[in-house]
């Protein structure tokens, strides 16, 4: 049954990107429909306006949607119960190659992230009527969006059913090429354009590691499904190389640095609610492609891959946090954030390696456990704040941070929403960010029984470096949160917004953001359920999750840490409570609402708040080594000997060092080769017959 509601899943998204075909190629409906109401006035009574054409396009914009919901909820039956039931479904259907047909593999892993994009679609799927309507007779025709998200969508679903090479592959291009088309949708703009092409480029490079990757496992296996894969056995050598492409071609779609250059360009120019699903979703299928060759097909675990993975999250963690603090574009900041949040999952999985090579499964389950977790989690309040950003954009059309302020008073349920997303993001409790950071620090807490010494010394460093990362992402969502929400509004268009959206355009983040405060406060069930996927990888399970009863979590033992979300949750509502009655009741303190000290300048303006760049500064002072800094400051004296200064101008520019040292000497290499190869092309004839004759001749050579 749960094989069923896969295959529906997809069915419903093909057939979303196909009705979009029709929003805007059969307009002569409506006039048809005009036609008949004029040929029967009867109808025309009945009808009452019904099938007019801007209700007819209605209508489509609202199928779309409703066919990504029904995919949604397709998807979250089909994980449920892949999930829950615990069953390894397998199939084949006849389509592929002519001696290789597409195999089918639906098991627990595939379930978890079947719910997890489902999850995200039914939001998508409330939010996506509302915030398209700009896109209906604009430039940017909705068939071309709609079209190429259907099957962006199946394209992601397709990939957790695959099980054999050539279908992974399919799958997995579909999902890169459409996703290519929708990041270069409003293509006017030349930044646009340069984030679609360097997300292609490094799609395509990534997708070659992929391939060679699975080509060293046929190689050896004799053949391209994945049961051929699991049965082989290799040398610690050919495994470390399928290991490495398989981490260098996963990892750049996930946006690990220093393959994450394309993560901050590519999802700020995309539609919002394509945002949502590239970095809440997308992202984590290339987690699912990693966990699934390295846990699965791959038939051993060194060490040294673990410290590989441990060093490689460390470093995307730390430095996605830092560069996210600098940025000043909502949505840029949050693509930082997901390079952080990344990072995050690949030190839990890194630890789980770790621990699987020195024999200790049951924490290579637990931070296994945290990794997949993590993943839910992100998903959930990621794709509620990209969500909440286009709403902002779409009410202000304002992107830059700077430009906001005071929309709390504007959009009160929208901030909220947004507030939950913050606060989970951010690893507070009893949000659900806060259990998957948790159980990653208490894997990391077991380092003691690791055999050697550096391991055992990296684990730790880890874990500082995740709550260093956990500090500096508090400290940056109270920057965005309090520059775009409150105080005073800093231009026009942030003091006359309003709220006034579609309603599912608040409905779809309010389904993300109860999810959020749901698996904060009643974790166990989900971590319980997370032991299949453990146990059908890893032999093994976390006996004691719920050692103590559903409301708590002692993932490692009762005696060792323990933690209930719900009496957390308790505590804080009945902390407020107190103080309520303390300060209101029974000290009778009465509210007063008046001006705020102006520090007798006399009246205060937008001009007088802290902005984003002054909240950052001190963090940009001490990390100052890990960015690209241009700083000028240009003043305009005139007077007697230029003493009276007239104007001040200010300009900085942060921008990340991976652009410096690391792409731009590739660019010049590549455009070196380019240039030194295009001599060939001499446009005369004679020439290229030559080269043709020399070619003939060395193949005729190297044949007899």
């Amino acid at each position: 049954m749960a094989l069923f509601f896969a295959y529906l899943s997809v069915v419903a998204a093909l057939a979303s990107g196909l009705a979009a075909l029709a929003v805007d190629k059969s307009p002569g409906l409506g006039r048809f429909a005009h036609w008949l109401l004029r040929r029967w006035p009867k109808l025309q009574v009945r009808a009452a306006g019904v099938f007019s054409e801007a209700h007819y396009a209605e209508f489509h914009r609202n199928s779309l949607f409703v066919l990504l919901g029904i995919s949604g909820v397709s998807a979250v039956l089909a994980g449920g119960g892949a999930l829950f039931g615990g069953a390894v479904t397998t199939d084949t259907l006849p389509l592929g190659l002519p001696w290789l047909n597409w195999h089918i593999r639906f098991d627990a892993l595939s379930g978890f992230f079947y719910l997890l994009i489902g999850l995200v679609l039914i939001a998508v799927s409330l939010y996506g009527p509302g915030y398209v309507r700009e896109f209906e007779h604009g430039r940017h025709p909705l068939s071309v969006l709609g079209l190429f998200t259907g099957l962006f969508v199946a394209g992601m679903e397709l990939v957790l059913l695959a099980d054999d090479t050539f279908f992974f592959v399919i799958a997995w291009e579909l999902m890169s090429v459409s996703s290519y088309f929708l990041v270069a949708f409003q293509h006017e703009h030349a930044s646009n354009r340069r984030a679609a092409f360097l997300y292609l480029l490094m799609a395509v490079i990534g997708a070659m590691a992929i391939i060679l990757a699975f080509g060293v496992l046929a190689g050896f296996s004799g053949g391209l499904t994945f049961d051929h894969f699991r049965t082989v056995k290799l040398t610690p050598v050919w495994a470390s190389v399928a290991f490495v492409l398989a981490l260098f071609g996963f990892g750049m779609k996930a946006g690990l640095v220093p393959l994450h250059a394309w993560l901050p360009e590519a999802h700020p120019v995309a539609p919002s609610h394509i945002s949502a699903l590239m970095s809440g979703v997308m992202l984590k299928v290339a987690v699912y492609g990693f966990i699934r060759f390295t846990f699965d097909l791959l038939d051993q675990v060194l060490w040294q891959w673990g410290g590989l993975v441990l060093v490689i999250g460390a470093a995307s963690t730390l430095l996605g946090v830092l560069y996210a603090m600098m940025q000043h574009d909502i949505k840029r900041l949050l693509a930082y954030h997901s390079v952080e949040n990344i990072g995050i999952i690949f030190i839990g999985l890194g630890l789980s390696l770790i621990y699987i090579s020195e024999g200790q499964q049951q924490l290579g389950a637990l931070a296994l456990v945290a990794a997949l977790l993590h993943s839910l989690n992100h998903a959930l309040f990621k794709s509620l704040l990209f969500l909440g950003a286009g709403t902002i954009i779409h009410q202000t059309h304002e992107q830059n941070i700077e430009h906001l302020g005071g929309l709390i008073h504007r959009m009160p349920k929208l901030a909220v929403v947004f507030l939950i997303g913050t606060l989970s993001i951010a690893a507070l409790p009893p949000f659900n960010g806060f259990v998957s950071e948790w159980l990653t620090f208490q894997a990391a807490l077991q380092a003691s029984g690791i055999g050697g010494g550096v391991l055992r010394s990296m684990v730790p460093t880890s874990a500082s470096v995740l709550a260093l990362a956990g500090a500096l992402t508090a400290t940056c969502f109270v920057k965005l949160y309090g520059v775009v929400f409150l105080g005073l509004p800093r231009t026009r268009r942030a003091a006359t917004c309003h709220e006034s959206v579609h309603r599912g355009m608040l409905a779809g983040p309010a389904w993300l953001a109860g999810l959020c405060v749901l698996l904060g406060v009643f974790p166990t069930p989900m971590i319980e359920s997370l032991n299949v996927v453990t146990g059908q990888l890893l032999g093994v399970t976390l006996p004691g999750a719920s050692a103590l009863g559903w409301l708590w979590l002692t993932p490692v033992a009762p005696e060792v840490a323990s933690y209930s979300a719900s009496l957390v949750l308790v505590g804080i509502l009945l902390t407020g409570w107190v103080c309520y009655q303390l300060l209101y009741r029974r000290g009778g303190l009465e509210a007063r609402r008046a001006d705020p000290w102006d520090c007798g300048f006399g009246g205060l303006n937008a001009r007088m708040q802290y902005t984003a760049t002054a909240f950052s500064m001190p963090i940009r002072r001490i990390f100052e080594p890990v960015f690209d800094v241009e700083e000028t400051i240009e003043e305009k004296k005139s007077g007697p000997g230029n003493f009276q200064n007239t104007g001040l101008h200010y300009q900085l520019r942060v921008s990340d060092l991976a652009w410096p040292y690391l792409y731009a000497p590739v660019a010049r290499v590549v455009t070196w080769l380019s240039r030194w190869v295009s001599r060939i092309q001499t446009g005369n004839i004679r020439t290229y017959i030559a080269y043709s004759f020399f070619t003939l001749l060395i193949l005729l050579w190297g044949i007899s």
